[in-house]
């Protein structure tokens, strides 16, 4: 194939003017020739995943872009100044896309001197603290220092409500935490379709029907919840969110509801989904937190006040800052308020266009695959990692529950099919398409998407939970700029909404020279509440921005079924309210000292 000397995003831009592992090293990497052409692969995930002609009602000016730099003009791979989260303008939407943008851009910056070392980004050097995983004892997480190690990366991603519980997702599209299981053994008891509860002794999947038998041996036919469950309010500003319990049959996973009625669920459904690249690679994540964070949360001590918000004003950084110099401590950019970044990672090798991701060299688990049903951990290896996907989370002026904004690599997944607003006022429906080389969906795919094949068991070892061997998943990304097809018409529309995003995307990445490989990710959505406002429900529609966005890489089983709103739920699913309970890891970390 040929192409004009000519990229992508120069096109959109002539078009807008006319109208627990060691770190070895970490590296941007550029494409092996210098010029205006990337590389056939990017040219044709560009092409497919990010239209050229939306309407520009959230275009970002290229003079506002070359501001963030700071040698004042955008330079290859040049160094990015954060947005300035205390003097940030509170206007929707577009303020808080270009301060997603700007933060992205910022953290994935190369490390300045000015950061003290320890790792190729900012989001990696001393600036910034990495969180551990939880401890199996006690729950609690801790700071690591970034000195140029990241202690580990979890392979295990495991989704959490808003009570810290695991969450599985029915064929409705209802959330559901799944409750701690009971001590000693439980018997399985189910409600029949006649309504009387029946002791069950075996359980079947086959072809993907499930069959129940009692202690005779005989079919029971369950009832399955089909009306909407009730939802018992929970804690003092939390979601209300219903309850599940878990019993495991034969390896088979059951759920039921507090009245025994059993939750329709895909049989990948599982407290521990393992997401597998089509190049093997189980996908592994990471959790950092800058110095405004990790010094606000030492300075509450042991325990965290329920109440306690983050900061979002000067007065309230002042006392951080206060703090922080009295323990010897400045920070480099106290600006940018609170900031949680989570991210997302594969194995490099064997990914197309490897050279076109930001990457890390790290020390990973082996398997030994000689049972393609079970990979057991056998030992480490050192490998080249590739980042797929990025959340980035920060506490703003007038938004204490905090702006949430995700970012992915262009080429990793398909869209659904969606609508956006064109330059000429109409709008241009782009239908599904599968094809090409994706690092989380095979070409050409017509699915299943979506649902979880692997999960790890107890021992650590990843097992296939809906179809057998262990291995790749197929995702494709359902909303693809974050708004559902069935947005009330009452409110902005989808088109309208993803036009915004598209818009952001390509007047940003318009102006990123070509070579820095931070034009091949793209912000996908990012949402907040309507004057950082508490408490709301479900239908209140106080969740804006891209309300329904979800990052493939790490809400993947979260998407719902199709792009529309049902079964699909925003970060404040999940992360409720306007306090730091938000951050799931904030009140379970301990003190820096």
């Amino acid at each position: 194939m040929s192409f004009k000397p000519k990229s992508v995003v120069a096109e959109a831009a002539t078009r807008r003017t006319t109208n627990y592992m060691k770190i070895k090293s970490i590296t941007i990497r550029r494409p092996l020739v210098f010029c205006l052409i990337l590389s056939a692969g990017i040219i044709d995930s560009l092409t497919q995943t990010v239209p050229v002609d939306p309407d520009v009602g959230c275009s970002v000016s290229s003079g506002t872009v070359n501001g963030w730099f700071k040698s004042g003009t955008a330079t290859l791979d040049g160094a990015v100044n954060p947005a300035n989260s205390i003097s940030f303008p509170n206007n929707p939407n577009c303020s808080f896309y270009e301060w997603s943008y700007q933060m992205f851009l910022w953290l994935t910056s190369p490390t300045p001197p000015i950061y003290g070392g320890g790792g190729g980004h900012i989001f990696e050097s001393a600036a910034f603290f990495d969180v551990s995983p939880p401890d199996s004892a006690t729950g609690q997480r801790t700071f690591i220092p970034n000195t140029g190690f990241i202690k580990r990366f979890e392979v295990l991603k495991r989704q959490v409500g808003p009570n810290r519980l695991p969450v599985i997702i029915d064929k409705q599209g209802r959330m559901f935490e799944v409750e701690p299981p009971q001590k000693g053994v439980t018997p399985l008891r189910i409600r029949s379709s006649s309504g009387r509860m029946v002791n069950i002794s075996q359980v079947k999947h086959e072809e993907g029907k499930t069959t129940f038998l009692d202690t005779e041996g005989r079919t029971v036919e369950p009832r399955i919840l089909s009306a909407n469950p009730k939802r018992a309010l929970l804690l003092t500003e939390r979601q209300p969110v219903a309850r599940a319990r878990r019993f495991d049959i034969n390896h088979i996973p059951i759920f039921l509801d507090t009245s025994g009625n059993v939750i329709d669920v895909e049989q990948g459904q599982a407290d521990g989904n393992v997401l597998i690249a089509q190049n093997g690679s189980p996908i592994y994540y990471g959790i950092s937190v800058n110095e405004v964070f990790a010094y606000f949360r030492t300075m509450q001590g042991a325990s965290v006040t329920p109440t306690l918000f983050f900061p979002t004003t000067q007065t309230e950084l002042n006392g951080i800052i206060a703090f922080a110099s009295g323990h010897g401590k400045t920070f480099v950019d106290p600006e940018a308020l609170a900031i949680e970044v989570k991210t997302s990672w594969i194995e490099a090798a064997g990914i197309p266009n490897a050279n076109e991701y930001i990457t890390t060299t790290a020390t990973i688990p082996t398997y030994d695959k000689t049972d393609p049903n079970k990979w057991i951990p056998n030992g480490q290896k050192t490998v080249t990692l590739a980042m797929v996907g990025m959340h980035v989370v920060g506490s703003t002026k007038g938004h204490p529950e905090m702006i949430w904004a995700t970012f992915e690599h262009v080429g990793i997944t398909p869209n659904d099919d969606y609508s956006y607003r064109n330059s000429v006022g109409g709008v241009t429906a782009v239908p599904r398409n599968t094809a090409g080389t994706w690092v989380f969906c095979p070409n050409n795919s017509t699915g299943p998407f979506d649902q979880p094949r692997n999960a790890l068991d107890g021992s650590g070892n990843i097992v296939p939970v809906s179809a057998s061997p262990v291995g790749p998943d197929t995702v494709i990304r359902r909303k693809a700029w974050g708004a559902a097809s069935d947005v009330s018409p009452n409110f902005r529309g989808p088109a309208a909404s993803n036009s915004e995003i598209i818009s952001v995307n390509n007047t940003v990445r318009a102006v990123l020279i070509p070579g820095d490989v931070r034009r091949n990710y793209i912000m996908t959505g990012s949402t907040w509440m309507i004057a950082g406002s508490f408490p709301f429900t479900t239908f209140s529609f106080t969740q804006v921005g891209t309300s329904k966005m979800n990052n493939t890489t790490m809400e993947t089983f979260m998407q719902g079924t199709d792009n529309r709103a049902a079964g699909t739920f925003n970060c404040f699913g999940c992360h409720p309210g306007n306090n730091v309970g938000v951050s799931h890891v904030f009140t379970d970390l301990k003190p820096l000292f």
